[in-house]
């Protein structure tokens, strides 16, 4: 069962950038960042999405569990 989750970063993103975090809903926010938000099957793949964030030199607001997808 997936749990999804929100990671905001401090950039703004294009919609191109979802395929680089598995299809991501992207929503870009008043304040300039941008909410990342979808499924993660386990906790070895949260990292790796935070590792891309990292890879991308993106900066990192917040990571924030939503809900589980039933």
């Amino acid at each position: 069962m997936a749990v999804v989750y929100e990671i905001r970063v401090r950039e703004h993103l294009d919609d191109c950038w979802a395929n680089r975090f598995d299809g991501f809903f992207i929503t870009h926010e008043e304040d300039g960042t941008t909410a990342l938000v979808g499924p993660v099957r386990d906790q070895a793949a949260l990292h790796g999405l935070l590792w891309r964030v990292r890879d991308l030199g993106l900066t990192l607001v917040s990571v924030n569990r939503m809900e589980e997808e039933t």
